[in-house]
């Protein structure tokens, strides 16, 4: 009939016909969407279950922040806290050669990533876990490595924590924000720095990156803060040491026959001054200690091989000052301005 609506209802398909099969595009699109929902899910949970996070950033490489970062996690598991280390350093992830995990490899157990176990307990996740060796290159472009983080983030199986330390490559760029809007109810950032001026500089603006996510703060370290050289002497012997620059310490071996001076090897200072221009805390100086290097390259942290040394000592008044600021402060979240 002329003017009839032409029907595009195929007899031959019969009435209840289920409709087409999606396409293998198609599929994966919805796996791939329904394992980030499940991700997304995991990471609100997660923050349920870990008590405190704190980021741990530097502008400038070769302050020692891997190694502040181990330390404050192995310091605060000594207090008897169940504690894990998040390795976000994708590219260049030393973590787990100065937690003694060098040639672990990670255990999965129905979709969920079981960290490796460190000294002291501490849980460790990172990278170089997934390397066939140390000397592999990841060659990641950006989308890749966030990607990658967040699994770390969500399809990990952390189990209960009290904290989370979360070490990061240099810089304030996509890994930081992607913890950042990741991860619910960070406590805030502790930002390494060492005394130079170089080094301060760049510290600053992890304070600024830090206060444009409305991430509080948690203080500066002031790492490398200076070298003490001690010996021994007949009592009452007065001594001169050549130190950094030409400068002359006039010092008296004590009644014992010992003596010691601090030599500042890199000035001294920066990190408390840096702080209270950007009025945030300054949390403490951490000493240059030879024994780091010796126990990164071991794999044995210099706060287990003398925990109850100099350098643990140093990093005990460190851990109590952060915990004091998260007890004043609390938790924040993120809100991007």
């Amino acid at each position: 009939m002329a003017g009839s609506p032409v029907s595009t209802h195929d007899p031959a398909a019969g009435e209840g016909a289920a409709p087409a099969s999606p396409s293998p595009d198609q599929q994966r699109q919805m796996e791939q969407a329904y394992a980030q929902m499940k991700r997304k899910m995991a990471m609100q949970a997660l923050g349920k279950r870990i008590k405190h996070k704190i980021m741990v950033l530097s502008g400038k490489g070769g302050v020692g922040k891997s190694t502040v970062s181990t330390g404050l996690a192995l310091s605060l598991a000594q207090q008897g806290h169940n504690v894990g280390i998040l390795d976000i350093d994708i590219t260049g992830p030393n973590v787990p050669k100065m937690m003694g995990l060098s040639g672990k490899r990670l255990h999965v157990e129905e979709g969920r990533i079981h960290p490796a176990v460190g000294h002291n307990g501490v849980k460790v996740i990172s990278m170089a876990f997934l390397l066939d060796d140390d000397d592999t290159p990841v060659v990641w472009r950006g989308p890749i490595k966030l990607g990658a983080i967040q699994q770390f983030i969500g399809d990990v199986e952390w189990g209960d924590l009290d904290y989370l330390v979360i070490d990061f490559p240099p810089g304030t760029s996509d890994e930081p924000l992607t913890v950042a809007q990741s991860l619910p109810d960070i406590d805030g950032m502790v930002i390494v720095t060492t005394p130079q001026d170089v080094a301060l500089l760049d510290s600053r603006k992890s304070i600024g990156f830090a206060e444009s996510l409305k991430v509080p703060v948690l203080g500066v370290v002031e790492n490398m803060s200076g070298y003490t050289l001690s010996g021994r002497a007949p009592a009452g012997t007065e001594l001169q040491i050549a130190g950094p620059g030409g400068r002359m310490h006039n010092i008296t071996a004590d009644a014992s026959g010992t003596f010691s001076v601090t030599l500042d090897l890199f000035k001294q200072g920066g990190g408390k001054s840096t702080a209270e221009e950007f009025n945030v805390p300054f949390l403490g100086a951490l000493p240059f200690d030879p024994g780091f290097v010796r126990g990164g390259d071991d794999g044995v942290h210099r706060i287990v091989s003398d925990p109850e040394g100099p350098s643990a000592q140093a990093f005990a008044q460190v851990v109590a000052a952060i915990q004091d600021r998260i007890a004043i402060g609390g938790s924040s979240s993120l809100e991007i301005v």
